[in-house]
């Protein structure tokens, strides 16, 4: 399926819940936001039709988000069914890492094809101010079963200036003894994100050029989304930036979103979406051949409206206003 700029779009970021059981302060900070109750999201079977008339418009990549996926009840389960879909090519999910360890035997199981973990900081302390909670070694052990079960894994770390940006070398250095890739994200101005100063990539680039010899650009396929990557001698895993403020990479932009309660973004940066949820819930049933045409067309109708590009440097043209955990990161 192509957008009228004749970009491939492929990919699919699929929210399943505006729940976490973190409070990031650049995310979803303590007592900020409540709860949308449990009817108001869609259900897993509302998400398998949607993911099933998305792979008829030529979507076969779904990325399964939140807030955090793994505090939905059955979430293993629904990624099984939703890896099981005739036509879907690929199943990863992005957490925070808090449940990756018990839940990593059923992942494996439903056939996960990668897990994205965020990690700020290797300091509990600080883990501790950014998160809410002191849970680190939850993480990093989630981090490390993950690893050695085979599983593709890569770390996204957000520089916060001032508050863990002199962490950059021990979160890379995660990279020397593993197969993993570290990847730093810049600061979106979404949200809560607005509040922070971001660290740029060029100058964090500039930084690893001054401290590791021998660097190269990695041209090979990470994934489906926007980073770039370098390697470095010695390293058995990469380092990414996705540099969505001072590197933009929409011309090659893949991917669509769909929120929790069934809105579809065609860019992270505006608030226009489609919204799906009244073809689910106008009285219809799931096999009706009329509502799976009505779905398919809603999907290449917000493909259509995709913009050309974002424009988070000009923060005066962002009108998306939800929280990052209402989109679905």
């Amino acid at each position: 399926m192509r957008d009228r700029y004749n970009r491939s779009i492929n990919y699919m970021r699929l929210s399943i819940t505006d729940r976490c059981n973190l409070r990031c302060r650049y995310c979803m900070p303590e007592g900020l936001r409540d709860k949308l109750p449990m009817p108001a999201l869609l259900s897993y079977e509302e998400l398998l039709e949607i993911a099933a008339a998305a792979v008829r418009a030529g979507i076969t990549r779904f990325k399964v988000t939140g807030g955090e996926p793994l505090v939905r009840l059955h979430a293993e389960a629904f990624i099984g069914r939703l890896k099981a879909l005739p036509g879907v090519e690929q199943v990863t999910l992005t957490t925070n890492g808090l449940l990756l360890s018990e839940k990593l035997p059923a992942l494996r199981a439903a056939g996960i094809d990668g897990v994205n973990i965020s990690l700020d900081t290797l300091d509990a302390e600080k883990y501790r101010e950014i998160t809410g909670y002191a849970e680190l070694a939850r993480v990093l052990r989630g981090i490390e079963e993950s690893v050695a079960s085979g599983i593709p894994v890569k770390l996204n770390a957000v520089l916060q200036r001032g508050v863990n940006d002199g962490e950059w070398r021990a979160l890379a250095e995660l990279a020397r003894t593993r197969p993993l890739d570290v990847r730093f994200i810049e600061m979106m101005p979404i949200g809560y994100g607005r509040k922070f100063p971001a660290v740029y990539n060029e100058e964090l680039l500039q930084r690893f050029r001054e401290s590791y010899s021998g660097l190269e650009w990695d041209e090979r396929t990470h994934g489906n989304g926007p980073a770039v990557y370098i390697r470095i001698p010695g390293f058995q895993g990469t380092i990414g930036f996705i540099s969505a403020m001072h590197g933009k990479f929409c011309g090659a932009c893949n991917r669509i979103r769909l929120t929790s309660v069934g809105k579809l973004k065609p860019c992270l940066c505006y608030g226009e979406s489609v919204d799906l949820m009244p073809i689910l819930r106008d009285g219809g049933s799931s096999g009706d051949i009329e509502r799976q045409r009505r779905l398919e067309r809603a999907i290449r109708e917000a493909v259509a409206g995709k913009p050309e590009a974002h424009h988070f440097e000009h923060i005066s043209e962002i009108t998306e206003e939800k929280e990052m955990v209402r989109i679905g990161g």
